[in-house]
């Protein structure tokens, strides 16, 4: 039985998949809608199931529809590797990468190596997924997120970790708290002052939990969010102080800002690349995960994390 579709018709379905939108799918692949609309309609006539859902405002996968996307993603990667190999950068289509990542390394850090890949590839498309570190393990796992930054998964057997840098966690205040004029801060003192919580979901406070278990004098939070930059702007606002990673803190040029190391006991995190074990990553994605690795061992531009006397 012949199946009569073509790879054109595997992009249009690409693009509302990501889109959600048939006007805007259709644009993206310079299309006008009604020939777009045959498109999709040509496809799951092919395969004999119908891959949408559509409504008059929005545009849903079906439960095979998501299953045939994740499949039409790795073609498509597959076949920019191919043609990579025979002519060349000139001879893909327009790249996408997504990368799963815990939302304290994005604002001062990924962020900061994304604006170098836009340099090198303005063409390809970066689509971050922010999550919690469980949830960007899945996403790198189940392939929903072609690689991801993260301070789990060196213990996870189907991923490979690749460790990057390790960091401590520093006490996030503002210039004009107290504590911004000391060398460093023992977790009793931060005790003394209005703390502000990461909520138990997040990895970064079982983390610290653990750490911490044995320490009789330890911070009580009196505010309590979901994420470390979230945590960071009630920082900001003077609503009290914070126990964050380093790589989410700003750099020394901050106006409101500041970070002190924070002691007895020293709390780090590694934070490293996970991707599928045996799996390639596409060339766009391989660009940008090798940018990523290149800055192992480097702190970032203008970090003021202030060095504890030894």
């Amino acid at each position: 039985m012949s199946i009569n579709f073509d790879l054109n018709d595997l992009l249009a379905f690409r693009a509302v998949a990501e889109l959600s939108n048939f006007r805007k799918a259709a644009e993206s692949v310079h299309l006008s809608q009604p020939a777009f609309s045959r498109r999709i309609e040509k496809l799951e006539q092919a395969l004999g199931v119908r891959l949408l859902e559509r409504t008059t405002r929005r545009v849903t996968l079906t439960a095979v529809g998501r299953d045939f996307e994740r499949k039409v993603r790795e073609l498509l990667d597959e076949l920019d590797t191919t043609l990579l190999g025979i002519r060349g950068v000139a001879a893909t289509r327009m790249g996408e990468v997504t990368v799963a990542c815990v939302p304290s390394t994005v604002y001062y850090y990924l962020s900061q190596v994304i604006r170098r890949y836009h340099e090198l590839c303005p063409k390809v498309r970066v689509k971050v997924f922010d999550a919690s570190a469980n949830e960007v393990l899945a996403a790198v796992a189940r392939g929903e997120a072609d690689f991801g930054l993260n301070f789990m998964g060196a213990q996870e057997g189907d991923l490979d970790f690749k460790p990057l840098v390790e960091e401590r966690f520093v006490a996030a205040c503002r210039r004009d708290h107290p504590l911004a004029k000391l060398r460093r801060v023992t977790w009793a003192q931060l005790s003394d002052y209005e703390f502000i919580s990461i909520s138990r979901s997040s990895g970064n406070r079982l983390l610290l939990d653990q750490a911490l278990a044995s320490v009789p004098k330890r911070p009580q939070s009196i505010y309590e969010t979901q994420h470390v930059t979230t945590a960071l702007g009630l920082v900001e606002a003077g609503l009290g102080v914070a126990a964050v990673p380093s790589t989410a803190m700003p750099g020394s040029d901050h106006p409101l800002l500041v970070s002190v190391p924070l002691v007895d006991p020293v709390v780090s995190r590694k934070i490293g690349l996970i991707r599928r074990r045996g799996r390639p990553l596409s060339p766009a994605a391989q660009q940008l995960f090798d940018l990523l690795s290149d800055v192992k061992g480097h702190r970032r531009k203008g970090e003021q994390v202030r060095k504890s006397p030894s």
